[in-house]
């Protein structure tokens, strides 16, 4: 992968929506030239539904839409969609009213018309480095089960773990978000990148996984939120 200039692993996707054509295509382009990959959504409407297909690992979102407040965006996308990663909401409202109704709405930062490119990049950086730890944890761990990043070696209560491939990648991404909820169109794009196949070969990966980390054990840690996706949580 690419490195940006704070050393981040960059090629990541972002959805970006603004109605302003001409700050939209000029964060577009600063954030393509970095190594960001962007989709672009000029209404709330079409954001809501690119985000309901295609998974992304951060949102910059304008408050001010022509069709809908970005705020319904942002409450859509944690609520309905579980989404787990940074949200940077971009506004000419600048009050503190405005800046608390956007952190309850699930922004995780607040940027302010008219802002520098420059300090946009620097605090997506930011956040996905808070967001995206894996790379600076040798070990992961949820309740029993750990996984040494370094080995690639899963083991639960002592007990390591035969996995295959797929279900390794699978495991640690369930074990980086827990205890978030992983949507269905995160793991498939883990899994198949942009081609998933037309069967259900993702039930038949979970369900291996399953036998693996679940079945011997007396609890289980995967646990499926039907119509959202899937969490690891030693809590159900």
């Amino acid at each position: 992968m690419d490195e940006g200039k704070t050393g981040i692993s960059l090629n990541l996707d972002i959805l970006l929506v603004e109605d302003h054509k001409d700050i939209a295509a000029l964060v577009y382009d600063y954030l393509e030239n970095i190594g960001y990959r962007i989709d672009y959504a000029d209404k709330g409407t079409l954001a809501k539904k690119l985000a309901s297909k295609n998974s992304y690992d951060a949102v910059v979102l304008d408050r001010m839409l022509p069709d809908i407040d970005g705020l319904e965006v942002c409450q859509y996308l944690r609520n309905e969609l579980m989404f787990s990663g940074p949200i940077i909401m971009l506004t000419a409202r600048d009050t503190l009213a405005d800046k608390l109704a956007g952190f309850d709405g699930g922004a995780d930062d607040y940027l302010v018309k008219p802002f520098d490119l420059e300090e946009l990049s620097a605090r997506l950086n930011s956040l996905m480095r808070r967001f995206n730890p894996v790379s600076n944890v040798e070990v992961l761990t949820v309740g029993d089960l750990t996984i040494n990043m370094s080995t690639r070696q899963a083991e639960r209560q002592g007990q390591p773990l035969s996995l295959s491939p797929i279900g390794l990648k699978i495991l640690t991404l369930l074990m980086t978000a827990s205890p978030k909820v992983v949507n269905r169109q995160q793991v498939e794009k883990l899994i198949w990148e942009d081609l998933p196949p037309d069967s259900d070969a993702l039930r038949s990966h979970l369900y291996n996984l399953r036998k693996v980390v679940d079945k011997p054990f007396n609890y289980p840690l995967i646990h499926t939120i039907h119509g959202v996706g899937f969490r690891l949580s030693h809590e159900a």
